[in-house]
């Protein structure tokens, strides 16, 4: 195993580069600095990641998720199925529009929702279903968008994880009723800080671009009840020099999840398998543990490879959703969602690494004579 004195290997490596900040400072330097001219480029920019939908930016992923949610027309009333694997916001966008959440289980290889699951969780109440595309995988959406066509459902997509991931040659974000993406730092690509809402639907679109500035799209000249949830164009700016960037940084995750594909051999490890069809694009290189998972991960923190579980606790298990739902008698058999919460660790896969990086990462996973 590599010295401990190595240097430290992050988990994840945000950039902020001369590019970012000269664009961010150009942007100050004019005194238009929310939602102007950058915000209108950042989002045609992005239009052309998802097959020419209409993209309305916000101020954060999950400020996508609840508009998406309240120009849909969801609300109370309504149930909505979610993974509960998942980070919370993909759940909390929900109870924020006064809708119920319904949680169904994932599928093993992708951890994305399994239609299956999705199937037996539709009521009379179902109003819509929300794929996350976890990690950067694309969900089954080739089998979710006929089921919700059946029961006439929306479809709300997650893809704050999957910047440019795709299946079957469609973006994720261009499948269902709407898609959401994230500029949250860590990100594939960020903003500072920030969200997209895309869309197929002009009407859609407009209602999304009053609920966020609000319920105007004149000064004064109030429509709906709408909120703050403006993006920057300090933001906007920082967006449109990584959207530059986006495609050769993907190409990077990708090769180097298929280096520690080909190269980690630990017997008690398992690689993400990727599915037909899929464009996955490792916002995080998610393998599972089939061991002592705290062991391993203290290994690793003392090889000083950086490591993280997302998710350790299901979102159906946390005090928000845990205490309703158990005065309700209610509980979910997620059994899949639980092994996943329970074997997960994500391993460095950013596009900062070096070749000597890799070469420590899989030395540190495949450790001679110890089961990780």
């Amino acid at each position: 195993m590599p010295s401990s004195d190595a240097r430290p290997i992050p988990a994840a490596s945000p950039v902020i580069g001369e590019d970012e900040i000269e664009a961010a400072v150009r942007v100050m330097r004019t005194g238009r600095v929310v939602q102007g001219p950058e915000v209108a480029a950042f989002e045609a920019g992005f239009s052309e990641l998802v097959e020419g939908a209409h993209c309305v930016a916000v101020n954060s992923g999950t400020s996508a998720l609840h508009l998406l949610l309240l120009a849909l027309g969801i609300g109370p009333g309504d149930e909505v199925i979610v993974p509960s694997f998942s980070f919370a916001a993909s759940a909390n966008a929900v109870r924020l529009v006064g809708a119920d959440v319904v949680f169904a289980d994932i599928e093993p290889g992708s951890f994305c929702l399994d239609p299956a699951a999705v199937e037996a969780a539709i009521t009379p109440r179902t109003a819509a279903i929300m794929p996350v595309h976890l990690y950067g995988h694309p969900a089954a959406m080739d089998r979710l968008m006929p089921l919700a066509a059946k029961h006439g459902l929306a479809v709300v997509e997650d893809a704050c994880q999957a910047h440019a991931a795709a299946l079957h040659g469609t973006p994720v974000g261009a499948f269902g009723s709407g898609g959401t993406f994230s500029f949250y730092p860590t990100k594939n690509m960020h903003a500072l800080e920030g969200g997209m809402v895309t869309t197929g639907d002009a009407e859609v679109a407009r209602t999304l671009r009053l609920l966020r500035n609000q319920g105007m799209e004149q000064r004064y000249a109030n429509e709906i009840v709408g909120a703050n949830m403006r993006m920057t164009d300090v933001s906007a700016a920082v967006g449109r020099v990584q959207l530059t960037k986006l495609g050769g940084w993907t190409e990077r995750r990708r090769a180097n999840a298929a280096y520690l594909d080909a190269h980690i051999t630990a017997p008690d490890v398992v690689t993400p398998p990727v599915a037909e069809g899929a464009r996955h694009v490792y916002h995080q290189y998610t393998v599972r543990i089939r061991g002592d998972r705290d062991a391993a991960m203290a290994r690793l923190s003392e090889a000083g490879i950086g490591n993280a579980v997302y998710y350790p606790t299901p979102i159906h298990r946390l005090k928000p959703y845990w205490e309703p739902d158990q005065k309700a008698g209610r509980v979910w058999d997620l059994p899949e969602t639980e092994r996943a919460a329970a074997e997960v660790v994500s391993l460095p896969v950013h596009p900062a690494l070096t070749a000597e990086d890799l070469e420590r990462i899989v030395a540190a996973v495949n450790t001679p004579g110890e089961k990780l």
